[in-house]
């Protein structure tokens, strides 16, 4: 029990950094002046874990333990958020090439560790003898309760348009930083085999595009990767830009957009537990259909929704984010495992994530700000066609899937 409590502890506060300026960060670059480089921030998360996971999973396989390499990633990536959040302190009108560098490098350390936590974890859970499968998801649903709770801080605390939530995150950076000292130590791979670099990066992964039902799946899985990130990045500008109304001005919306965000990652925690069920009566294919059209339904709430009598589609909108986003990712990466040779599994899982969250998610970042940009004139953008234009691709993505996609189904 008390290994339990130390790996929940790392898991809170691992998602805890995270939680306090990925939803709210895009209001704060309009604040700024920066609304028409959004994207390229979001998109930055998507370049970095298309090799810095891969290197610095290499360094904690060879030559420094796990828990270490975790100390160290959060400690570097807390260092620059906290210099970004300097930086915007003693500069009100900061120059965007400057603290887009001192964000990039702090993401590009932070990214790394998410794979790290789950090592630290399963490495721990393996050597108490526990069975990870039962264990770890209740673990890791703590991970999700810190990005809520940092959400909540950064809001409550007056953050969400300021650089605040920097501090914040750093400050959690550090305190994990710490703290992973003290987690049980991982083993490194002292065999003096030498791997290659295709080995090394998972490459060999790319080998099952060869197999037409996998390709087709991966393609699909980057097509639908375009819209991980497009909430996150604007769904904040976007409510709390009702605030420049008088009739939306006061609304609990526009006052407090990051909780009311904050119910996308309630309703995804819950709906995690949706996922058997769902997949032993329907099959992958028809609960990967559910995720698409809940995205389409997602991005539609938010173009007829408002923070007056029409909240209760912003609500709804965050409702439906469970299913878009759990029954996309989640049941994505046991389709794969079930679908792929033993020997390829990690490496399937490595390429599943570098086509959703990299190439996908960079991807549906930049062309989302193209298209916000297309709507912004004097400042003002008109966000309605925006989101039916989200909408409206993701509904595309979804007819073409159900045409094209015929997996064999297994239960």
């Amino acid at each position: 029990m008390v290994l339990k409590i130390r790996l929940v502890i790392m898991n809170y506060l691992q998602f805890a950094v995270w939680g306090a300026y990925l939803t709210s960060m895009g209001t704060f670059l309009v604040n700024i002046g920066m609304a028409e480089h959004i994207g390229w921030f979001y998109a930055m998360q998507g370049i970095v874990s298309l090799f810095m996971p891969a290197l610095i999973g290499i360094v904690a396989d060879r030559w420094v333990p796990a828990q270490r390499l975790l100390s160290f990633c959060h400690i570097v990536a807390a260092f620059f958020m906290g210099a970004a959040y300097w930086y915007c302190t003693v500069s009100p009108q900061p120059a965007y090439w400057l603290l887009f560098t001192l964000y990039s490098v702090s993401v590009a350390f932070y990214m790394p560790t998410i794979a790290l936590s789950n090592s630290v974890v399963y490495n721990a859970l393996e050597k108490a003898g526990l069975d990870t499968v039962k264990t770890f998801p209740p673990i890791r649903v703590f991970g999700t309760i810190g990005f809520i709770c940092t959400m909540w801080i950064v809001d409550l605390l007056g953050f969400q348009s300021n650089q605040g939530q920097f501090a914040v995150s750093a400050i959690v950076g550090i305190i994990l930083g710490f703290y992973a000292l003290t987690l049980p130590a991982c083993p490194i791979n002292e065999t003096t085999e030498k791997k290659s670099l295709v080995d090394s990066f998972g490459l060999r992964a790319f080998t099952l595009f060869k197999q037409k039902k996998m390709a087709i799946f991966f393609i699909f899985s980057m097509f639908l990767g375009v819209s991980l990130q497009i909430t996150n990045g604007f769904a904040n500008p976007f409510i709390t830009s009702f605030g420049s109304n008088p009739e939306y001005a006061g609304t609990f919306g526009v006052q407090h957009a990051n909780i009311l965000i904050s119910l996308s990652q309630v309703s995804e925690t819950c709906c995690i537990l949706l996922i058997p069920f769902f997949m032993k009566r329907y099959g992958i294919k028809n609960v990967m259909l559910i995720a698409m059209l809940a995205w389409v339904l997602r991005f539609s709430l938010f173009g007829l929704g408002n923070p007056g009598a029409g909240v209760w589609m912003f609500i709804l909108s965050m409702i439906v984010y469970g299913l878009a986003f759990d029954f996309f990712n989640i049941s994505g990466s046991l389709y794969v495992d079930k679908s792929t040779d033993p020997v390829l599994r990690s490496s399937a899982q490595g390429l599943f994530m570098l086509m959703t969250n990299g190439i996908g998610a960079t991807i549906g970042t930049l062309s989302a700000q193209a298209v916000v940009n297309a709507y912004t004139v004097d400042g003002i953008t008109n966000w309605q066609p925006c989101w039916f234009i989200f909408a409206g691709y993701a509904l595309v993505v979804a007819i073409l899937f159900a045409l094209i996609f015929k997996p064999k189904e297994t239960t």
